[in-house]
């Protein structure tokens, strides 16, 4: 299949034009909050390397879902979570958090993908309203996080990143809940990993990921992002 090249024109080609094995669809454009906003209601994401290399565009033959309804929570996990091991805040140091998800070394992975570019264009999708963090407090320190970008009753998973054991998991499966309750029905995590596999994410192939990411689309949520709970202690 042709992969597309971008010009300045707001427009992306039909996903299910992708190349199967790849899933790139199209090159080049920019990172503007326009165009990544369009991408994303349209099941395409940015995703590539630190080099010196066009934007990739992808849109998976196979996507990572996951409904909130069948998040699984492991003991270990449901235990830490339970104990309040980890403060919970959400929008509270974005640039901290995006800063380690770009840093912090991850098993099998060499580099990062969450190049300068890529930090600046979700930085101003924070700032925008349509990017948020959830993050993991110990002692005053951030410990994990993770970061996302929303539009209408869909959350769309960018990368998350853990200090300390269990840190990012106890974010993920406090933040999934939270969003059921503001009405979201999908989360979005791209690509298959054990990981995901584990908090009960399964692959999706394309034209049904498509056919909830519309029905997702047109959810009005009550509230775009959960907000920090407050301290077990207050009045």
């Amino acid at each position: 299949m042709p992969i597309f090249r971008l010009n300045e024109r707001l427009v992306f080609p039909d996903p299910f034009l992708a190349d199967e094995r790849s899933g790139i669809l199209a090159v080049g454009g920019d990172l503007s909050p326009r165009r990544l906003l369009l991408a994303y209601s349209q099941g395409i994401f940015p995703w590539y390397d630190e080099a010196e290399s066009p934007i990739l565009w992808h849109s998976p033959l196979w996507r990572m879902v996951l409904r909130p309804e069948d998040l699984h929570v492991g003991r270990t996990t449901e235990k830490w979570i339970r104990r309040g091991v980890y403060t919970l805040r959400y929008d509270h140091a974005w640039p901290e958090v995006i800063a380690r998800c770009a840093t912090v070394p991850r098993p099998g992975q060499d580099g990062t993908w969450l190049n300068r570019d890529m930090a600046r264009a979700y930085t101003r999708l924070f700032e925008l309203g349509h990017a948020h963090s959830a993050e993991a407090w110990r002692d005053g320190k951030l410990v994990g996080g993770l970061y996302g970008v929303t539009l209408g009753g869909v959350f769309f998973g960018e990368s998350m990143f853990s200090l300390e054991p269990n840190a990012s998991k106890v974010v993920f499966c406090s933040l999934v809940p939270a969003l059921a309750a503001l009405g979201y029905t999908l989360v979005d995590c791209q690509v298959y990993t054990e990981h995901l596999a584990r908090f009960g994410a399964t692959e999706w192939p394309k034209a049904r990921f498509q056919a909830a990411l519309v029905e997702g689309l047109r959810v009005r949520p009550t509230a775009v992002w959960p907000r920090t709970p407050p301290p077990a202690d207050a009045s």
